[in-house]
Formats: C-alpha cells, sequence, structure tokens
C-alpha cells in the first residue's frame, strides 16, 4: 500500500467519524479521539485497536491526526541522495525525528515525536477536515477527488 493510499483510506474513516461527531464543540471532538475512547467506539480506525495496542506509549495518547501535518512525502520521491530516493522529511525538522534508512531508500522517522499526538498541538491547528489539515503532506492529495 503506498502512503497516499493509507492516506486516502484514513481520510474516508476520520471523516465518517467527524460526522457522527458533528454536534459535538471543539473540544469535545478531541477529547473523543483520546486513545481510550477510540479503542473502545472506533475499533476500525486503526489496526493497532484490535491489540489495544498504542503507537506510541504515552499517557493521554490523542489519535485526532494519526499521522503528522508536518509530514512531507511523495510516492514517486521527493529528491535523490547519494543514489537514494528520499522519500519523506519533517516541515519543522523536529528534534525528535530522525531517517531511517534502506538500501535504495531514505524516509523519515517520526517513531520518538509525539507532535500529533498531543491536545495541545491538535488544538493549535484544529480543523474538522482531516483532509484540509493533510493537504500539505503530499503534492497528490490534492489531486483526489472528494
Amino acid at each position: 500500500m503506498t502512503y497516499s493510499h493509507w492516506s486516502e483510506t484514513h481520510a474516508s474513516k476520520h471523516s465518517v467519524i467527524m460526522d457522527k461527531l458533528a454536534h459535538l464543540n471543539r473540544e469535545e471532538v478531541i477529547e473523543y479521539f483520546r486513545f481510550e475512547n477510540m479503542v473502545k467506539k472506533e475499533r476500525d480506525f486503526c489496526l493497532l485497536y484490535a491489540s489495544n495496542k498504542k503507537c506510541h506509549e504515552i499517557e493521554n495518547l490523542n489519535c485526532y491526526w494519526c499521522a503528522c501535518p508536518h509530514f512531507r512525502f511523495d510516492d514517486a520521491g521527493l529528491s535523490r541522495h547519494n543514489e537514494k530516493t528520499l522519500y519523506s522529511i519533517c516541515s519543522i525538522d523536529s528534534k525528535d525525528g530522525a531517517q531511517f534508512e534502506s538500501a535504495n531508500a531514505l524516509h523519515q522517522d517520526c517513531t520518538a515525536c509525539l507532535i500529533p499526538h498531543r491536545e495541545k498541538n491538535i488544538r493549535d491547528d484544529f480543523n474538522r477536515s482531516w483532509r484540509t489539515t493533510m493537504e500539505k503532506t503530499s503534492p497528490s492529495l490534492d489531486k483526489i477527488n472528494h
């Protein structure tokens, strides 16, 4: 599965939940997306929910964004570096980010970064549309028909 395909699939799941939550205000929506609630009420939102597992072992994990709005990717590659294709980067160069390197590719490693899972960060850039928030992540996202 390409990242573009995952992103569009996730955007659709997020949209279905947001339609159900249309009557809630911003704070109530953010609270709804807390891991403890989501794992009970939205089992299909994340593959990890089936095993009651978090993507990051932190207190107060919030699943509103899931992916990070600072993640930049292109399934075709952003550029070439030393014979390898760079597929993804962090637009804010988070101090908690790193780079994963394979034989032919370079990818942003966000596993130590908690920016998208903190409620303060979600509040700062809150938008009821996950697609709108994530528009900047990929040049291909704005080409998808909604």
